[in-house]
């Protein structure tokens, strides 16, 4: 199975008369942290018209694309896989012509895709072409709204087929997407575990609509934020240009904390809560809980990019200089989501290079969002040793992750988490730092609700092991894991 897992999307739906498809792309420039395998756009004026491909959104667009990609209604892409390299078959978003026109991507992962594909959809005649979750999603959805009465889809009738993929599909997905000369739509899995916000803005030619995965992609693209979608709660946007929402699942709100850790951009906003203003506090908090150990340190340096936040918290907090110890390279893709072992190890050094006399003869803490399989960690503690530190101490501003995440993480197998069956102390002599600290979960917890959303229970499935969906098995997280392990003797 190739998941969709971290993505990153955009619909718009743009006044009569209009192209969307530069929104769509400047959209997709501003999540391409969310996906750095593959990127996709689906534009619909007389039909539907596309461009998808492997690689980065400047690496699969050109200016000719932009004179075929027309219309007021667009659905964009950026992907990264979890299983395997991926293929162009699998490259978002999807789409159906017949028997009724419906274009679609999702960030998530559907936890039951491999029974859907080799016993639901067989029995009906069905046999998915891609190896990609979105494919249910779609054919669920698609196959529901043809039920419908044909003169004109209404919200009704996307509530049904929404209802319909609550009822069949499970895990968790944030789904954009267009139907054929009708209007827009957007749902949110029942228990809400991926982020989607909508936003608009008011031109010359009329209202423009969207909906995306991060706030910052609404921000770029000149939007005004109108609100995120509730757990369960679906849009339609048709002919008569309004907002229609409903309210369609009943499950308790379970956003995934891991967004604000990493995934997210700083200058987004998930769910009412600023993952900037989120990773300060969880840098405050580290800071605290450092100065408990009693252990002094010359300067706090962290591993770029999200890491660097949380480490100017941590630094003032500590009252120590905080310093850019390691120079990014831009053009090396994010280690943590790169498909193989073997290509996060071989990429660290190329990514990460030294600034040597901000470790040469001193006491060097150097902060990281989490700790995983451990590989860029011993690097990166190698590299400071190197470099002539005195000590290198290593702190993470997440606690120890444990758990398999079948929710759209790149975290599918026990056996490779680093901290599972260790102690802390085993860990940091496995990673060879003197000393090592994690992040308390509840500190955790506190730090991204902050006072801006108290109420928010959030889900730390990766953490403890306890997975809000409540259909998340042993046997299940085998066949994931059975998948992946399958998927990587062919790299």
């Amino acid at each position: 199975m190739l998941a969709a897992t971290m993505c990153g999307f955009i619909s718009i739906f743009g006044p009569d008369g209009t192209d969307v498809v530069q929104d769509v792309l400047n959209g997709l420039l501003a999540i391409q942290h969310r996906g750095q395998d593959a990127a996709g756009v689906v534009t619909f004026g007389e039909k539907f018209e596309a461009k998808k491909g492997l690689g980065l959104v400047r690496e699969v667009f050109e200016e000719k694309h932009l004179h075929r990609l027309r219309g007021p209604l667009a659905v964009g892409h950026v992907r990264y896989p979890t299983v395997g390299v991926g293929s162009d078959t699998d490259v978002q978003p999807f789409w159906l012509d017949f028997p009724v026109g419906v274009a679609m991507a999702h960030n998530g992962n559907v936890t039951n895709f491999l029974e859907l594909k080799r016993r639901y959809f067989p029995q009906r005649g069905i046999y998915l072409n891609s190896n990609c979750d979105l494919e249910a999603v779609l054919y669920v959805f698609a196959a529901e709204l043809m039920k419908r009465p044909r003169q004109g889809i209404g919200p009704e009738d996307v509530r049904e087929a929404v209802a319909e993929v609550f009822r069949m599909v499970k895990g968790s997905y944030s789904v954009v997407g267009i139907v054929s000369g009708q209007g827009m739509f957007a749902f949110r899995d029942p228990f809400g575990i991926k982020p989607i916000i909508v936003g608009q803005k008011q031109t010359p030619e009329g209202t423009w609509f969207a909906v995306a995965s991060e706030s910052v992609v609404l921000d770029v693209a000149g939007y005004e934020i109108l609100r995120d979608l509730r757990a369960g709660e679906m849009l339609w946007i048709g002919k008569d240009r309004k907002l229609h929402t409903v309210q369609v699942g009943g499950e308790p709100h379970r956003p995934c904390i891991f967004e604000y850790v990493y995934f997210a951009r700083p200058d987004s906003t998930l769910d009412g809560v600023s993952v900037y203003q989120a990773r300060l506090r969880l840098g405050e908090r580290m800071g605290r809980s450092w100065q408990a150990t009693g252990l002094d340190v010359d300067v706090v340096i962290p591993v770029p990019e999200s890491a660097r936040t949380a480490a100017q918290a941590m630094a003032e907090t500590m009252g120590v200089p905080y310093r850019e110890g390691f120079v990014k390279n831009r053009y090396v893709g994010r280690t943590f989501i790169m498909p193989s072992d073997k290509k996060r190890r071989d990429s660290v050094r190329q990514k990460l290079n030294p600034i040597r006399i901000e470790f040469e003869g001193k006491r060097v803490l150097i902060l990281d969002d989490s700790i995983v399989r451990g590989h860029t960690s011993r690097q990166i503690v190698k590299i400071a040793r190197q470099m002539g530190a005195k000590k290198v101490y290593l702190a993470s501003y997440s606690p120890p992750l444990l758990y398999p995440c079948p929710y759209g993480i790149d975290m599918s197998t026990q056996r490779e988490f680093i901290a599972r069956g260790r102690t802390v102390e085993e860990v940091g002599k496995e990673i060879g730092a003197d000393h090592l600290l994690f992040q308390d979960i509840d500190d955790m917890v506190e730090a991204v609700r902050g006072s801006e959303r108290r109420d928010l229970v959030f889900c730390k499935a990766c953490f403890e092991g306890s997975y809000p969906t409540g259909d998340v098995t042993e046997e299940m997280l085998r066949d994931i894991e059975q998948e992946r392990l399958a998927a990587a003797k062919t790299e």
